[in-house]
């Protein structure tokens, strides 16, 4: 990481959801690893949940916690792959459109090219991607624990640190609902 030790760290609000038509709070070892990993990098967990594959679940729970002030930014672990029960870019999709947020198609590119690294040409299956709608940003991870380790350890613990150099999400919190 370009860390700038000279800046101080600005700790923000991250909650996790899980697309699961499975995983439950006793078995939900993706999300764990994340509110692990989001707290151990000094931020706070805002909030956590689990949602069955439903679009329109996920929509709902989604435009609620970008409606909660309290939230800054939001990592999701599943839903991501090709079957007919993935939906999660399709949610996504969705709640950019009722939003008018914007793609960061950067994400999605990177998490493959880092995921390559993990577990070869399989990484093709990932329909990991990000957006930013109403001020809030949204990432979706694969639902495996190595693809969250490879997504918060390769890219959102440095995106998400005021500090990276040279730029970083959190610098650009107070601009994102600009017109």
């Amino acid at each position: 990481m370009a860390i700038d030790l000279e800046r101080s760290f600005k700790p923000i609000n991250i909650a996790v959801l899980t697309v699961s038509d499975t995983r439950t709070a006793e078995n939900d070892t993706s999300g764990d690893i994340l509110a692990e990993r989001i707290e151990a990098s000094g931020h706070r967990l805002a909030a956590r949940a689990i949602e069955r594959d439903y679009a329109a679940l996920l929509v709902n729970r989604l435009i609620g916690w970008i409606e909660d002030p309290e939230i800054d930014a939001i990592v999701s672990t599943g839903g991501t792959g090709l079957t007919g029960r993935d939906v999660t870019p399709e949610a996504l999709d969705r709640v950019k459109a009722a939003t008018g947020g914007r793609e960061i198609p950067g994400f999605g590119e990177l998490f493959r090219w880092l995921s390559f690294k993990s577990i070869g040409t399989s990484t093709i299956q990932s329909r990991a991607c990000a957006i930013v709608a109403g001020g809030t940003y949204i990432f979706a991870l694969p639902g495996s624990n190595g693809a969250v380790k490879d997504g918060w350890d390769g890219i959102l613990a440095e995106q998400l640190d005021s500090r990276n150099r040279p730029c970083n999400f959190v610098e650009l919190m107070p601009r994102l609902q600009e017109k």
